[in-house]
């Protein structure tokens, strides 16, 4: 199956509700596999489990599967757990009959009821509160529930869609998790990677998000350059496909590629991403060496900061002595001649440590 990029259209194309598979699932080959998963487990009404940081695309692999269900016709409804207050969630999951606790006035169909025939997307499940576990346990079970106050259950059609950036078998160990229900939401499970284990997708990603914005704040925008690409492509991405979009954003409004460069700098300074060569052998002494390096660098210039660049005093501030500091500021390469504005050179990777 291809997986191959096409050319992207102007502004004046209609902005779809989903972006287009060739960018949802680009060019590596993890997202090619995933393709191929869904694809076959579309069609059949089984419980998916899409796992993957914070911004890696879970929702939108969720509704890719609903428009290509049996179900497609029905609603999508997405619940987000943490956003939702525990005292609140089993109230708006599952809803309530009149008069079921004080200041219900009427009946009121849940979210669940809402997503009859339809897509049920459960986003971060793993914060979800135990004793609500149970009632959609027995949901999943039984394909029935019951309304807060009501006197017998319902029966409801609904396709399960769970989404989490927890790793769940360390939530069940420590009894935050439910096993069995686990086992119900785990029929099929999809790893969605991070952006910077396919970075040969950015280019489509960004383009995608440049024309969307455009149309959408009325802005046509200049392409990025070649350079700023380049950038992008190197960026670790703590944020993910989120993090591209909303800087893109930024870039549409003001036109400005040392604001993105600037704000990629300000997240970098504490994200240490280590790259693994392609034959998988790595050092894990000068990896952690590395690393620690990073850190000292980023506290120190953070120390530096706070006190003005008043050395003495930030040394005193980081309980060693000025001489100590002066050798691990000569380490990074931030000699006393040099201050601030060195700091800022490695930082964009102008100058050697």
């Amino acid at each position: 199956m291809s997986c191959t990029v096409t050319p992207t259209a102007g502004l004046l194309e209609p902005i779809p509700r989903l972006p287009p598979d060739e960018v949802i699932f680009g060019n590596s080959l993890a997202m090619c596999k995933i393709r191929q998963k869904l694809e076959k487990a579309a069609g059949a009404n089984i419980a998916v489990l899409l796992r993957g940081q914070s911004g890696t695309g879970k929702e939108v692999l969720a509704k890719l599967i609903h428009s290509q269900s049996p179900l497609r016709n029905g609603p999508f409804v997405k619940v987000s757990c943490p956003a939702i207050p525990g005292t609140l969630i089993e109230s708006e999951l599952f809803g309530y009959e009149k008069g079921a606790f004080t200041g219900a006035y009427g009946a009121k169909p849940g979210r669940i009821e809402l997503a009859h025939r339809g897509t049920l997307f459960l986003d971060e499940i793993g914060d979800l509160d135990p004793s609500i576990q149970v009632k959609l346990l027995h949901l999943l079970q039984d394909g029935e529930f019951n309304r807060i106050g009501a006197a017998g259950d319902r029966r409801i059609d609904v396709r399960f869609i769970c989404a989490t950036n927890r790793l769940l078998e360390r939530e069940m160990e420590s009894g935050n998790f439910r096993q069995d229900l686990f086992y119900r939401i785990n029929v099929l499970t999809i790893h969605i990677p991070p952006l910077r284990d396919r970075r040969d997708d950015i280019p489509a990603l960004a383009d995608y998000f440049l024309r969307i914005h455009s149309r959408l704040l009325g802005r046509p925008s200049p392409p990025l350059s070649e350079r700023l690409l380049a950038d992008l492509m190197k960026y670790s991405w703590p944020g993910n496909i989120r993090e591209l979009e909303n800087l893109l954003k930024s870039y549409v409004v003001f036109e400005s590629e040392e604001d993105i460069r600037s704000a990629m700098r300000n997240v970098h300074d504490d994200f240490f991403d280590p790259q693994i060569p392609p034959n998988g052998i790595v050092s894990l002494r000068k990896v952690v060496r590395a690393a620690t390096k990073q850190l000292e660098r980023t506290i120190i210039r953070k120390a530096l900061e706070t006190h003005h660049w008043n050395r003495r005093k930030a040394a005193r501030a980081l309980c060693m002595s000025y001489s100590g500091l002066m050798y691990k500021m000569r380490e990074a390469g931030m000699t006393p001649t040099r201050g601030p504005k060195a700091y800022l050179e490695i930082a964009q990777g102008q100058s050697k440590i």
